[in-house]
């Protein structure tokens, strides 16, 4: 039996006829890793499951998929794994399938082992294995390809209902549930395995191509060298590879299969700036699950969330330095060069996805903006200046509020990044002439406006603004400063208002009652 080739020795444009010959299954592979797989299957379809301990309800599993990377079209050949996820009848909600997940597990292993289908086909053992979730693996003995084949077990909640498409995002409340679930992250993903398969499964050929060479060089050189390490697992670099092509080969069929291999070992040496997600399933306008996953965002890089379950960032709590220890040495191997000794080049792709900014300034149209979140606030301004035509001597003041939270003024020499925004946000633009400060003024609601003050101006002036803008009498007003009511014919500078301060608005109240909220 001829050996298989070193991908380290192998030229770049010899990439495609080695995955081909030597990562791709064989139909000798794929036949015994069903075989075993389908008896499963079967057995879980057919089999009606009863509890002990005077519980008389029957449990069947109302759907059995196979997923990972046999169900979504990318198994390697060195993989004889099958991994499935069952939906039990008595999993009717996140927490329910959470408190019987394991008697469920431990009920289909009781039945597995007096199985005579399953004893068939070469079933040695049966065993509950801890993960996120804890699954049922079953290892068999196939007498094709000479080794054992494993087939993994998880039982989830249906939270998609019968019918599941490419095209049709589930309904919002469906991920306001799960946000409600409060589960450990990953422990409900399963429920979305139908989205997490066919966002692969569905990809071009030549793409499936590139996640299994990654996978390989992944397994071959990373995963079998340190082999104890707390690893990323393979779906974190499949979601990678997809992140690489969308944005670099720019959804295009055909493409370089060594260039795409560049691309992403760049991308791993750069782990800590990674911050990816996808839309395709869900909204951020919807209130809950978008002010969920922008806090998610500002998480500790590298970011990859799920793109079916969004509270699940498949990147967290790994060693990925190693991961780009080896990148880089990969990228100095005859994969990554050419013919002429020449490095590949690499895709132009980002650490993370463009934005949409809107700004917003008093008296004109917003302005929008595509940005990436790691380009200079300065980048945004000059943008602004030359979309405005503003003069050099104004100062643009951007800032920005999270629902619930205090606005904060944006230090030019930062990047959005820095203050965590990598999802589409509204930008507050403000023009001061120096000495003049920012001074942000809240109501009692929570909503901030964004006013230019010159440190020796009275309170009263700031209050005329404020009843300019927002419509409110002077005379109604009263502001507060760190608990203390300010008085109009007092300076700013006197009650030691700094730049970027917030100062609270409410409407004052006849007869000295408590002010009222003002809106």
């Amino acid at each position: 039996m001829e050996l298989a080739p070193e991908l380290y020795e192998t030229p770049a444009s010899s990439l495609d006829t080695f995955v081909a010959r030597w990562v791709q299954p064989t139909q000798e592979w794929k036949e015994g890793v069903l075989e075993a797989g389908g008896t499963v299957e079967k057995f879980l379809r057919e089999e009606r499951f009863q509890w002990e301990h005077g519980l008389d309800q029957e449990v069947r599993m109302l759907k059995v998929l196979k997923v990972g990377s046999l169900g979504n079209g990318t198994g390697l050949r060195s993989c004889s794994e099958v991994e499935l996820v069952v939906f039990p009848s008595c999993f009717r909600s996140f927490r329910e399938g959470a408190s019987l997940h394991q008697a469920i597990l431990h009920l289909i292993r009781k039945r597995a082992q007096r199985s005579r289908d399953l004893q068939a086909v070469g079933l040695e053992s049966a065993s509950v294995v801890q993960g996120v979730p804890d699954a049922l693996i079953f290892t068999f003995w196939s007498w094709r390809m000479q080794e054992p084949i494993t087939v993994s077990i998880v039982p989830a909640y249906r939270a998609l209902g019968p019918s599941v498409t490419n095209t049709q995002p589930p309904h919002p409340a469906v991920y306001d549930d799960l946000i409600k679930a409060k589960g450990n992250p990953g422990h409900f993903s399963p429920s979305f395995c139908e989205l997490q398969r066919n966002f692969v499964k569905h990809r071009p050929t030549k793409l499936k191509s590139l996640m299994r060479l990654v996978k390989h060089w992944y397994l071959q050189y990373v995963k079998a060298r340190s082999p104890r390490a707390t690893l990323p697992p393979l779906y974190a670099l499949e979601l990678l590879t997809v992140y690489a092509w969308e944005m670099g080969a720019e959804e295009e069929e055909s493409f370089p299969l060594h260039e795409g291999l560049a691309t992403v070992m760049e991308l791993l040496q750069n782990y800590q700036f990674l911050c990816i997600y996808w839309t395709k399933f869900y909204s951020l306008e919807d209130p809950v699950l978008g002010d969920f996953v922008r806090k998610k965002l500002k998480g500790e890089r590298p970011i990859i969330l799920d793109p079916a379950d969004p509270t699940h960032n498949v990147a967290e709590g790994y060693r990925w330095d190693i991961v780009a220890q080896r990148a880089s040495h990969c990228l100095k191997q005859d994969c990554c060069y050419d013919d002429k000794d020449n490095p590949i080049p690499s895709w132009n792709v980002k650490s993370a996805r463009d934005i949409q900014v809107t700004v917003e300034l008093s008296g004109y149209p917003d302005l929008i903006l595509w940005v990436n979140p790691y380009d200079p606030i300065t980048k945004i301004i000059k943008k602004i200046r030359l979309r405005r035509s503003r003069r050099s001597s104004v100062q643009l003041r951007l800032s920005f509020q999270e629902p619930g939270g205090e606005r904060k003024g944006l230090a030019a020499q930062c990047s959005l990044a820095y203050y965590g925004i990598f999802a589409s946000v509204h930008l507050l633009l403000l023009e001061t002439v120096p000495p003049e400060r920012q001074v942000f003024v809240k109501n009692l609601h929570g909503e901030s406006q964004a006013y230019a003050i010159h440190p020796n101006s009275f309170i009263g002036n700031l209050k005329q603004q404020i009843e300019l803008r927002q419509g409110l009498l002077q005379t109604q007003q009263e502001l507060e400063f760190q608990g203390q009511v300010l008085q109009d014919w007092l300076s700013v500078g006197n009650y030691g208002i700094q730049d970027n301060n917030t100062l609270i608005l409410s409407k004052k109240r006849a007869g000295g009652e408590a002010p009222l909220p003002f809106s």
